[in-house]
């Protein structure tokens, strides 16, 4: 059996651990439930995720992290010239490709953006001017909001549009719900027996497009008041360790 959780606003808000969420982890493991956490947030490298998930209490491998950057990269390939906008967590799975990073006036075949909370409006320009004149526009995501302990930021989706705007183009976007995501889980670890979010949109979208139940927790930008949601969901839970404990209990 399978089990996919988002990360942020499901196991964590900023990296802070959400209560109950990796005694949940624990549990799925324990009842023999693989685990593979997959994150719309391309900042990251897998290093990073690692670290940071053990200090929450999260014990991990690389190989149960799928991201929007990874999922990104499965639209390049090696030897194209690509101008990135966003994290190193991107800048690695670009990388990984084969592909040449390469400045946006430097005629690049491709440019992909990611969250990054590093803004330069240059080097912005510079990129509207490189899809204008015909490269590739890929985003790793294009989520409205990012949580946090704090409340909501703008998330990667704020930045494509502006970018969306200055140069007349459409990204062709890469993380949840979109297929290039849903491929890439798929061709790694099958279909799930349980998708975890806290996003109607883009993991109820992502669940429906894996073929798998939708589990939505209300601890991140989905509040109480917001249900019923589209997708309907096949749990509604408080949090991870609710929503977790329910999948549990009916013997999925």
């Amino acid at each position: 059996m399978l089990c996919v959780l988002d990360l942020d606003g499901v196991v964590w808000l900023a990296g802070k651990p959400i209560e109950g969420s990796p005694e949940a982890v624990t549990r799925l493991r324990a009842a023999g439930v693989s685990v593979v956490f997959v994150t719309n947030n391309s900042s990251n490298t897998l290093v990073d995720y690692v670290d940071r998930l053990e200090r929450a209490g999260v014990v991990v491998d690389p190989s149960e992290l799928a991201t929007s950057a990874q999922a990104a990269a499965t639209l390049l390939h090696a030897g194209q010239r690509v101008s990135l906008i966003g994290g190193p967590g991107l800048s690695e799975a670009v990388v990984a490709t084969g592909a040449e990073l390469v400045e946006p006036e430097a005629n690049p075949d491709a440019v992909v953006v990611g969250r990054t909370v590093e803004l330069d409006f240059g080097r912005l320009s510079r990129a509207c001017t490189a899809l204008r004149g015909g490269a590739r526009f890929v985003a790793a995501n294009n989520d409205a909001t990012f949580p946090t302990p704090d409340g909501l930021e703008p998330g990667a989706g704020a930045l494509i549009a502006f970018l969306e705007v200055a140069s007349g183009r459409r990204a062709e976007v890469a993380g949840k719900p979109n297929q290039a995501m849903a491929n890439l889980v798929r061709r790694r670890h099958g279909v799930p027996d349980l998708v975890i979010g806290d996003s109607p949109r883009t993991d109820g979208g992502f669940a429906e497009a894996l073929g798998a139940p939708f589990a939505l927790v209300l601890s991140g930008v989905t509040a109480k008041g917001d249900v019923p949601v589209d997708p309907p969901p096949s749990i509604v839970a408080a949090d991870a360790a609710e929503a977790v404990d329910v999948f549990l209990a009916s013997g999925a």
